[in-house]
Order: C-alpha cells, then structure tokens, then sequence
C-alpha cells in the first residue's frame, strides 16, 4: 500500500522523515527565493501580455501541487519567460493584449496545457521528449531569449515595439523611434547597470571581507532594485515625467473557476497549447534532471507529466496562465539549502501575504523595472557557443540548430520551433539512409576485422567481408545494394560475399527484399551470399522469409569462422 501512494504521491515518502532540520533549511530557502520570484512573476506576466497581479497567482497553487505529486525536490514550478513568451505569441494574435477576454483565455490556456500534459503523464507518453533532439531545444531557448529581451526594449523607451520576430521589430523602431520617451530610456539604462555591475562588485574580493557572504544580497537584487525604484518613483512623483509604473493592483486571494470555454475556442487553442505543453514539459524535466543527479534522486518522466499537468490545471483554475520550471529559482532553491518540496510550499504560502497585504506597495513599481529584470535573467540563455562546438561535432545537428533559429527569430517562437523539429527528423532520415557501410578485412594475429581504410588488414581476393553499421530498412536498402555492386565490379575473382551483421538489430521488409534481389542477382554471377554475426530478432525475420530457402552461401555465428569456411589460406 505505501508502496503504491509514494507512486502517485512522491510527498508522502519525504513528509513521513520531515523534521525540524529540514524545516529550517526549507524556510531559509523560500526567503530566498521569493526575493526574486515576486519582481520576476510579476515581469513575467507582463511579458504574456497579462496584469502583473497575474504572476503572483500563477505562482501560488502550482507550487504547492508540484510538491504533492513532483518528484524533484528542488524543482521551482512558476511562471518563466519563454512559456511566458509562447503564451503571448498564442493569444497576441487572436485577442486584445490585456483585454478581459485575452486574460481569460490566458488561464483557459493554462488548463489546456495541464489537461494535455495530464493526459500524456496517464498514457505514459513520457518517452516522447526523446523525439526531440537536444541541439534543436537548446536553439530554439537561445533564439527565444534573443525574442524575449529585445520584445522588453519597448517597455524601456515607451513605444509599441512589435517583437514576434526581428524583421518585424526592426520595422516598429523604425516606425516609432522618434516618440520614444528619453527619461524612460535613462531610467531604465539606469537598471540594466545596477542589475549587471553591483553584483559583480559584490562578488569581488575586497567586498566579501568587509562585508562577508554575499550571496543572498545578490539574489535579492531584483527586489533591491523594485524596492528603490518605487521609493523613487514616489518621493520624486517620477511619474509625471513620463514614467510608466505598474498601476493598481488587486489584493486578495485568486479567484478558483473554471475560464470561459466554448468548442470553437478550444480548438482555436490547440496547437498553442499543445506547444506549450511540449516546451513546458522539455524545459521542467531538463531542469528536474540536472537537480535529481546531483542530489541522487529518482525521477519519473510519466509522474513529472502528471505533476505539471495539475499544476497548469491548478493555474488556469486560479486566475493564473501556463507555468513549467524554473531553472534560475531552482538553482537558487537548490544553492540555498532546500531540503524537500516544502521549501515551494513555504514560497507560495508567502507570495499569498504579498497578494493579500502588499499588493498597494508595487502599485508604483516602473515598467522599466520589470523590462530590465527580464532582460537581465534572460540574457544569461544567449550564447552562440553550442552553435559553433555542435557544428564541428555534427553538421546535421548544426544545420538543425541554425534552422531552429533563425525559424524563431524570423518567423515566429511557435513555427521556428515546429521548423526545428521536422528539420531535426528530415536530417535523422537522410542520416538512416546513408549508412556507414565498409569492406573490412582481418587484423594479423587477431580474430578481429576492421575498416581497410582505416587498418593495415588481411584480405581475399575471392571473399569480400563487409559490414553495415545500420539497421536495415526501406530508408537504406538501395544505398546497401549501391555499395554491393560498386564493390564487386572492382573483383573480377570474387567467389563469395559476406555481410557482417553484428550492427544491424533490425530489418525491415523492404530490406528483405533488396536482400533476396542480390542473392539472385549474386547466383547469375557465381557468386554465394554469406551472412554472419546476426543478431536474433534479425534472424527471426530472416527465417520468416523466402531469403533463407534460397539463399546461396550460409549465415556464420562469428564473421572468423567464416573466413575460415570460406578462405582459410589468409589465416
């Protein structure tokens, strides 16, 4: 019984051991972690386009689900910037960005999302995140972080900067440059420096002897910086010179309801959530990964499913929008000394005082603020190294992650992602259908047979030994038989052929049938065809078809014994 409520409840093993050590541990770690989780839940909702009161919301019940179901122990569940981004390039075009209906598909978004995900983690449809290659995610993070920090610029010269792709951007800035507003534009150039430079004069030596440790102070940066700019703001009515501040915000708990739906929106909603659902789920279970190795914690892709479907379902119940894991709150939640789950318990719980009681206080909080606090966390994500070591490494994987960029860049977050993905597979098959094929021979004094490009090896003039380093299929099959008779042209003795299959663990019908083609093309020629080393489910097919009646040579259990059947004067 335990056994199975650990399954579905991973909370119940870890509360069971929970004492005050731990206690203290998980409260000092949400302290932490709130200090950056209110100014970035905040910004986050106004990067999709949503009240910034909605970043609160989305920050409280999901957190505490994840806790419940979550494996990770670590994992901090919220709002972040590219699910953030995703969410606004979904409804942006469909709705008016802040309107009643643009928040209400928002959290109808987010259920969407949980109720997909939910479904996947149920069907254990967990092993679908290794459909998509990690070069190809790794560029699309990096082109939406490119998207994400120039889409805030317009909140730091106050003009409607359109930022769904760069071509579009550059044309807004030419449009609107000359209204820019230049006191924002110094207000916020102002928060970039702080939140770039005091941190590395915090970390710098001759500060940490005065003044010790400096860790927490330069996590709690972002809350330094929102706490000085609203004191600006309101002794200094910076306001009237034309900065833009966050506005009234409601206070209280979040409504619990179920959005506004109907069939047609549903459907209009789809492929947008469907999306989101597949990033949220790559992005949490990436960062859930990272933090289960380095604690020895095990983690299930199926449960983790489950636990982000219900909570997105929990956001889009409680007037939030979709939310996945935060990688920078989760390294801060794991630096910090979190113990268990409870440490996002214990951050959620607080993020409800603020709801409740402080909500007045960021009432003059700057855009600006906000803007700057994205384009400095995000900024982090863009680096064009990954394009240039996995392009030495594999030019597929290259082409696939250059593709996926500039998809994204150019077009939008959604089909550059749908573009790096096809990309990912187009190149995956024109990688099967052209198999590493080699003539190998043996290596003197060995039982071992290598490339003969590449080893001084002993050869035959009446056998030919090859070995196919690829399943065999439809995809491949004509390369083989391309290769064959390219190979045999250049014998003019040759009086057998032997396939080593010890790299083939699969076969299909296609193949068979190319393989029955030689065999009789190779009997016309006096010619026998061998097989050896293969593997059992090869062989399986292999007797379940017509090739093995007719075949002319025979199948060896190792490609030495064969050489020894068939020319026992090289050894």
């Amino acid at each position: 019984m335990n056994t199975r409520l650990v399954k579905f409840l991973p909370a119940w093993q870890w509360l069971q051991h929970y004492n005050s050590g731990k206690f203290k541990s998980d409260i000092l770690s949400a302290l932490i972690v709130i200090a950056m989780l209110v100014p970035q839940g905040m910004a986050y909702a106004m990067l999709a386009g949503l009240p910034p009161i909605m970043g609160l919301y989305a920050s409280i019940l999901p957190m505490i689900i994840y806790a419940m179901v979550g494996g990770s122990p670590t994992l901090s569940i919220g709002p972040v910037a590219i699910i953030s981004m995703m969410t606004f390039a979904t409804l942006s075009p469909l709705f008016e960005v802040g309107s009643a209906v643009y928040i209400e598909a928002a959290c109808l978004l987010a259920l969407m999302v949980g109720v997909i995900s939910l479904l996947l983690g149920v069907f254990r449809f967990g092993f679908l995140i290794q459909l998509i290659s990690h070069p190809v995610i790794k560029s699309f993070i990096i082109a939406s972080a490119v998207l994400i920090a120039l889409g805030q610029f317009k909140f730091l010269v106050d003009i409607p900067l359109q930022a769904n792709n760069i071509p579009e951007f550059l044309w807004s800035i030419w449009q609107y440059i000359r209204f820019s507003s230049v006191e924002t534009l110094i207000f916020g150039i102002l928060s970039l420096l702080f939140l770039i430079f005091i941190p590395k004069l915090l970390n710098t030596q001759s500060v940490q002897n005065w003044i010790g440790n400096t860790a927490f102070i330069s996590k709690a940066l972002p809350l330094v910086l929102v706490v000085l700019s609203i004191t600006a703001v309101y002794f200094f009515n910076l306001n009237e010179i034309g900065i833009k501040t966050v506005g009234e915000i409601p206070s209280g708990f979040p409504p619990i309801r179920i959005p506004h739906w109907n069939a047609e929106l549903i459907w209009t909603l789809l492929p947008g959530a469907a999306m989101i659902a597949m990033v949220s789920f790559v992005e949490s279970l990436s960062i859930a990964q990272a933090t289960a190795l380095q604690q020895r914690s095990q983690l299930n892709s199926n449960q983790e499913l489950v636990a982000l479907g219900l909570s997105n379902v929990s956001a889009g119940l409680s007037s939030g929008f979709p939310v996945t894991g935060s990688l920078s709150r989760t390294v801060v939640n794991a630096d910090s000394g979190a113990k268990t789950p409870l440490a996002g318990v214990f951050s959620s719980l607080l993020i409800v005082i603020v709801s409740l009681y402080f909500t007045d206080f960021f009432r003059d909080l700057p855009l600006a603020i906000l803007a700057a606090t994205i384009i400095v966390s995000i900024w982090k994500l863009v680096d064009f190294k990954p394009f240039i070591e996995t392009w030495h490494y594999s030019k597929a994987d290259g082409i696939a992650m250059w593709i996926t960029f500039f998809g994204v860049v150019c077009i939008d977050i959604s089909t550059g992602l749908v573009i790096g993905i096809i990309s990912t597979f187009i190149l995956l098959l024109w990688r099967i259908s052209r198999p590493h094929i080699a003539v190998i021979g043996l290596l003197e004094g060995t039982q071992h047979f290598k490339n003969v490009q590449r080893h001084s090896v002993l050869t035959s003039s009446r056998v030919i030994s090859m070995r196919v380093d690829e399943n065999l299929s439809f995809l491949n099959a004509h390369t083989l038989k391309g290769f064959l008779i390219n190979t045999i042209s250049q014998h003019v003795d040759l009086e057998h052929v032997v396939i080593n299959c010890s790299s083939v663990s699969a076969i299909d019908f296609s193949a068979l049938e190319m393989l029955e083609d030689i065999n009789n093309e190779l009997i016309k020629l006096n010619i026998k065809l061998n097989f050896s080393e293969v593997k059992g489910p090869v062989m399986d097919k292999l007797q379940d078809s017509k090739l093995l009646q007719h075949l002319s040579g025979k199948i060896y259990l190792t490609h030495f014994q064969a050489m020894q059947a068939l020319s026992p004067e090289m050894l």
